[in-house]
């Protein structure tokens, strides 16, 4: 079916990405940095223009990241022998990974800076976000976190098995951004439910196990209670004037 071979397509490449953030420690930085920028982000309350220059920024110097993993390894595959063309392939991909990183330092810089020293002006502040934005932000944490995880404990796939469930992680993710932004009881039971029988479908099938599942369900609604408490209203918590 074409749903099933999007899904084992999905897979494969998610796949992909969790071998390299196994192998290569450069990508799990660049994956910590992510989100550490996109957290800075929504705390100094950089404009939307500004924030998808950073975002499409971020996700040029991963994908550099893991061109460049690619490339060496299709280069050990053809040259398993020392080669000084090999050699040459291989600095050449880890300069393009250079070049974009330090393009990235100073879009970066350019951009946060003036926040920043407005924030050692005024103090710092948490801006205040809709609950869009914070749903949105939840998930990308999450999956990051999945990926993270999953490559941790070097167990399973990234759409099945493995700790923890990345299902159940967004599922209660999304049961909590739902029940928080329409605050209506009977849409947060009726996505509770949802969410449950996505994460007892995962032990149905026999994806994960009980505890894998109940670790997910507990990312998810986790982080995403986390997030809404600190973004969803402007509090000011410190002073470095």
């Amino acid at each position: 079916m074409p749903l099933r071979r999007w899904v084992d397509s999905a897979n494969n490449a998610i796949e992909g990405i969790l071998h390299a953030a196994k192998t290569q420690r450069h990508l799990r930085y660049h994956l910590y940095t992510a989100v550490t920028v996109l957290i800075l982000s929504y705390v100094l309350g950089v404009q939307r223009h500004d924030f998808l220059i950073v975002a499409i920024t971020v996700i040029l110097v991963l994908l550099a990241e893991m061109v460049n993993t690619a490339i060496e390894f299709l280069v050990d595959m053809i040259s398993p022998e020392y080669s000084e063309k090999a050699r040459i392939a291989k600095d050449v991909s880890a300069g393009a990974v250079l070049i974009t990183a330090f393009g990235a330092v100073v879009i970066g810089y350019i951009i946060l800076f003036p926040y920043i020293h407005t924030a050692f002006d005024t103090g710092v502040y948490i801006a205040k976000h809709t609950s869009n934005e914070i749903a949105l932000i939840s998930i990308i944490i999450i999956l990051v976190l999945v990926v993270m995880l999953k490559a941790r404990f070097g167990l399973g796939h990234p759409l099945r098995g493995g700790m923890p469930s990345g299902h159940s992680a967004i599922a209660f993710s999304l049961w909590l951004a739902l029940t928080i932004m329409t605050e209506d009881f009977s849409v947060s039971i009726i996505g509770f439910v949802l969410a449950a029988v996505i994460a007892q479908s995962r032990v149905t099938v026999k994806a994960h196990t009980p505890p894998e599942v109940i670790a997910g369900a507990l990312l998810g609604a986790g982080i995403t209670l986390l997030l809404f408490l600190i973004f969803s209203s402007t509090v000011g918590i410190i002073n470095l004037q």
